[in-house]
């Protein structure tokens, strides 16, 4: 008797498989716009697809009246160019910081406990805090990216030094090396798929603490654009914008995992393809 769990999809079935939820969320919407608009013409909640891709035609393809610009790309540039900062300089700085907790005792009894601690504040309640200090400029709205993911990344990062088999770091120090070296050669190459698997999984709550600063206090970008339009009731904004946000996490997912595969085969060989 074959069990369920034995069971493996072919290449062509998990794709069909993959398809099948958006496919019925799809036919769901179809039939939930039609229905309110039949109701009620005027209804904005759900607007029809056709009526939502006119609109993002226009928004992608024609130039703002007022300023000129292309404004889908334009605030798509903006945030992801944000996104890019905070992200980078949080990886940057989760890595050395979770490299030496993890790898010295030293620093992991005296600074272990503290970034455990801060990893546990809500990043959106210091969204004020950072307004006052920073000012309403980028600088905030970065700033929120990497307060918000750095203390995860160091601690899962220090916890993954410090599972390390300690045969290793013996045999490193018996040949010779210094704890510099053990770092560099022996440690970072094996925490680095690590970085790159944290880093996907903190994708969906940078765009979130992203997004929440943009709404608050900005002229341009994503999150903006959806509060900007949401007094409205411009469903047929909001939900392609939402659509398209969705879309770049998932790319950006999709290149970490590239990424990941090409330069570390041996940690990626379990992703799903």
């Amino acid at each position: 008797m074959t069990r369920a769990m034995n069971v493996v999809p072919p290449r062509g079935g998990r794709i069909l498989l993959a398809m099948l939820p958006f496919v019925l969320i799809a036919i769901i919407y179809v039939i939930g716009s039609a229905e309110r608009r039949a109701a009620n013409p005027d209804d904005k909640l759900l607007p029809p697809i056709s009526e939502m891709a006119a609109t993002t035609k226009r928004l992608a393809a024609e130039p703002d009246r007022r300023s000129g610009e292309y404004v889908l790309w334009v605030d798509t540039a903006a945030s992801l160019r944000r996104l890019a900062l905070g992200l980078g300089i949080a990886a940057a700085v989760g890595l050395a910081i979770g490299l030496t907790i993890g790898l010295l005792p030293v620093a992991g009894a005296g600074f272990g406990t503290l970034f455990a601690v801060l990893s546990m504040i809500p990043p959106m309640a210091v969204l004020p805090i950072l307004f006052i200090v920073f000012g309403l400029g980028e600088l905030s709205k970065v700033m929120l990216i990497i307060i918000g993911v750095t203390p995860t990344l160091i601690r899962d990062l220090s916890l993954e030094v410090s599972a390390m088999p300690r045969e290793q770091l013996i045999k490193a120090q018996t040949l010779g090396a210094s704890t510099w070296q053990v770092a560099i050669r022996v440690v970072l190459p094996q925490i680095m798929p690590r970085l790159l698997k944290c880093l996907r999984l903190m994708i969906g709550p940078a765009f979130l603490f992203l997004i929440s600063a943009e709404a608050i206090a900005s002229d341009v970008g994503l999150g903006y654009r959806i509060f900007l339009v949401r007094r409205y009731l411009s469903m047929d904004v909001i939900l392609p914008y939402v659509v398209w946000i969705t879309l770049l996490a998932f790319l950006l997912d999709l290149a970490l995992v590239y990424i990941g595969r090409r330069a570390f085969p041996w940690a990626f060989v379990q992703e799903p393809r």
